[in-house]
């Protein structure tokens, strides 16, 4: 198993790395990285690992600013003192959330966790492929129910426009510029509309195709995306992204 370790505290990456070693589970650590630009440096000129276990906390700001940059696929255990973001930390891959010090019993249990679901999906490998490529109608919303004052509206879902994250807040903007608040997360959402029609385009925006009026070239090989309703903040797809966006948008 390659795994890498992105932790700004040596003595706390060296300890980790004994008590991994402590499971007598065969890996390979690839990298201790330090800091987020570290990281979205070494994931840009490297192969995704098996495994990343990560630190919350790091010298230039939350690790969780290391998925904006660039894709990871991989899973995700993250390790931290602080037990203030273990929910926003099951939106970026998390298979776990260990508290420091990290204790040997939860981290075998972890490797268990990853070999189940490492088995499930070896198992239900084809079953899932058909899954992804004729995803059944049943699965896919075709309408949202929201709030409007005292009363309750259904939204179709080729009247939306986009939904976006702003303060913490899920919102819904219809093609005539109203917005609703929705109660589910973005990736909640993500998995209930159709990937065929709506594209998550960065950490905040989830588009229909049909509101995007307008791709325009970036700075850093990234494209910028002009929407109806208009919207004051630029959407960008990241450089990583470019090249699923223009697969998806010539589907």
């Amino acid at each position: 198993m390659k795994l890498i370790i992105i932790e700004d505290e040596g003595p706390a990456a060296e300890k980790l790395l004994l008590s991994i070693k402590a499971c007598n589970i065969t890996t390979e650590l690839l990298a201790v990285l330090g800091s987020v630009q570290e990281a979205v440096e070494w994931f840009q000129h490297h192969a995704q690992p098996d495994m990343i276990f990560m630190d919350i906390q790091l010298t230039d700001g939350l690790s969780f600013k290391i998925f904006d940059h660039v894709k990871i696929s991989c899973p995700v255990i993250f390790t931290t003192a602080y037990d203030d973001y273990w929910q926003q930390a099951f939106e970026y891959n998390s298979i776990d959330y260990l508290l420091k010090p990290v204790q040997q019993e939860k981290l075998e249990a972890t490797f268990a966790k990853y070999e189940n679901i490492k088995q499930y999906f070896s198992s239900h490998f084809q079953s899932l492929m058909q899954y992804h490529q004729n995803p059944a109608a049943d699965k896919i919303k075709k309408r949202f129910l929201v709030k409007r004052g005292v009363d309750y509206i259904a939204v179709k879902a080729e009247d939306i426009a986009y939904f976006y994250a702003v303060h913490k807040l899920v919102c819904m903007m219809d093609r005539n510029g109203q917005k609703f608040i929705l109660d589910k997360s973005l990736a909640e959402i993500e998995k209930d509309i159709d990937p065929a029609i709506f594209y998550r385009a960065n950490r905040k925006y989830l588009v229909n195709i049909t509101a995007i009026k307008k791709i325009k070239s970036y700075p850093k090989s990234k494209l910028q995306l002009e929407v109806a309703p208009p919207v004051e903040e630029e959407i960008l797809i990241s450089q990583e992204n470019v090249s699923d966006f223009k697969n998806w948008m010539g589907s």
